[in-house]
């Protein structure tokens, strides 16, 4: 019986290996051979997550085709992996990807570090901060007074609790956007959000239109939901979105479902102008996409003179409804911890959310809507985003100082706002980088995470989560991991040193 559930082809796994660019060797140092250069690149690819524990892998001779190698070159970089743990093999049954026995499985997403590894590892996976007292304490107990009146009905709202409902959308009325509370539905978070409209418009095989990159997390569940991803190139640095290009992929493609950032995207940072927004949402219409804007970064400007000058929400080109649903949430802009996110679309398409919610997760938590009720209604959200922008315009300025001095060749923009910088790191491989940063101590995700079919190889994503001193023991720790990747440095580098903040 085999023991794979998966399987990766040999042109896709081609793809994936030959994405990963190192620089060439420096003077004194010498390449690896080519054997051990791809079983390096394997084991990677499932370190990362990004080729799965249990994936059958191709034939030894589809492979060597595919690389153009020797077949000899591709049976010695698989034994190598079978001596190291991270391949098993079965004669009628072919060779399948495994971890060594001890070693945790890895994750295909960006999740957050268990807080017991914090003393020795600096987390730069999860672009999150802490919480910004003492607004979540009192939230928590204005909930608590509000509760009374809930706990004695059957707790159970799938479109989310009224008085929450009408909330988000006076406070889309208020950015000039008409909105009743039939056009709301409250979320368990923002992926709560997309997985349920993932669910109703983009059925397994069809295709979703994506930016290139994008969050993570958001292409895994959509990878997950058995969806077809067509990427679509962001412009230059922080200029937003290449209009051409998506124009020539709606016109082509005709994706189901389209997601934007537009908002401080994730992970470059880029705020799309009114224009870019207009043309967009014009184009999606032309093309019978539907647009899916997530609006989590929208209120994390950073630079005072954005503040009361941000373009106009994307919903606010689509009067009708009949092209935007916009995703938002209480997570990156209050606490992740935080779970209520929300979305605002046409009445019908609601209703259909929320019909079909029945056979998901049924409703979010009372509670929590009720503390995020009670800081929108007593002005707590606005007073704990100004400690929130603050503490990210700290860290940004600590962060980008830090690398600027410790890492002078990595290059990148410094955005206006969001949680994030998007870093080209010197011509390194930033699969290397997250590999090396482990074994420094500290954590930090590769451009590959962020895109599709291994691109973005040559970039890492570091978010302002990390403040002061901190932020620069994070910077000389990369500049550690740097330094292992020129070298050609294996496991058993420098050893983390314990840092408490």
């Amino acid at each position: 019986m085999a023991q794979w559930t998966s399987a990766v082809g040999a042109a896709q796994l081609a793809r994936l290996l030959t994405s990963q660019q190192d620089r060439p060797p420096g003077p004194g140092s010498r390449r690896p051979p080519a054997y051990r250069a791809l079983a390096d690149g394997i084991r990677l690819l499932v370190l990362e997550g990004r080729v799965p524990v249990a994936a059958r892998l191709p034939a030894e001779r589809e492979l060597a085709l595919a690389l153009t190698v020797s077949r000899t070159t591709v049976a010695a970089a698989y034994e190598a992996l079978r001596g190291e743990g991270f391949l098993e093999s079965r004669r009628g049954a072919g060779s399948w990807t495994a971890v060594p026995a001890g070693n945790p499985l890895p994750a295909r997403g960006l999740e957050p570090l268990p807080p017991e590894a914090l003393g020795s590892m600096i987390d730069l996976g999860c672009a999150a901060l802490p919480a910004p007292e003492p607004w979540l304490t009192r939230a928590v107990q204005g909930a608590l007074e509000e509760l009374p009146p809930y706990a004695h009905t059957h707790g159970d709202y799938p479109a989310g609790l009224p008085a929450l409902r009408a909330m988000i959308a006076e406070r889309y009325t208020a950015r000039g956007i008409p909105t009743m509370p039939e056009q709301i539905m409250v979320t368990t978070g923002a992926m709560g959000a997309i997985d349920a409209i993932c669910h109703l418009f983009a059925g397994r095989g069809e295709r979703i239109a994506v930016e290139s990159p994008s969050y993570a997390n958001i292409l895994q569940l959509m990878r997950e939901a058995g969806a077809r991803l067509v990427p679509v190139a962001m412009a230059e640095g922080l200029s937003g979105w290449d209009l051409d290009r998506w124009r020539q992929v709606l016109r082509e493609a005709a994706p189901r479902l389209a997601y934007v950032v537009a908002d401080f995207h994730n992970p470059t940072g880029a705020l799309a102008g009114d224009d870019q927004r207009r043309r967009l949402v014009e184009a999606a219409r032309s093309a019978g996409t539907v647009l899916v804007a997530d609006e989590t970064m929208s209120e994390l400007w950073l630079d005072e003179e954005l503040g009361g000058a941000m373009p106009r929400p994307v919903c606010g080109f689509d009067p009708a409804g009949s092209t935007v649903i916009t995703v938002g949430s209480a997570s990156k802009a209050f606490w992740a911890g935080m779970r209520i996110g929300w979305v605002r679309a046409a009445p019908d398409v609601i209703r259909s959310l929320v019909a079909a919610r029945a056979y998901a997760d049924l409703g979010t938590p009372v509670l929590e809507q009720l503390a995020v009720n009670w800081l929108f209604s007593t002005g707590g959200w606005e007073q704990a985003l100004a400690l929130r922008r603050e503490q990210a315009r700290e860290n940004r300025e600590a962060l980008v100082a830090a690398v600027r001095r410790e890492l002078p060749s990595w290059e990148f923009e410094v955005p206006a706002g969001g949680l994030t910088l998007w870093v080209r790191a010197g011509g390194l491989s930033g699969s290397r980088l997250a590999e090396a940063g482990e074994r420094v101590g500290v954590r930090v995700p590769s451009g590959p995470r962020f895109g599709v079919d291994g691109a973005f190889e040559g970039y890492v994503r570091l978010p302002f989560t990390v403040q002061g001193a901190v932020a620069e023991e994070a910077a000389v720790r990369l500049a550690s991991a740097a330094r292992l990747v020129e070298s050609g440095g294996t496991a058993g580098g420098e050893a983390p040193r314990t840092f408490v903040a």
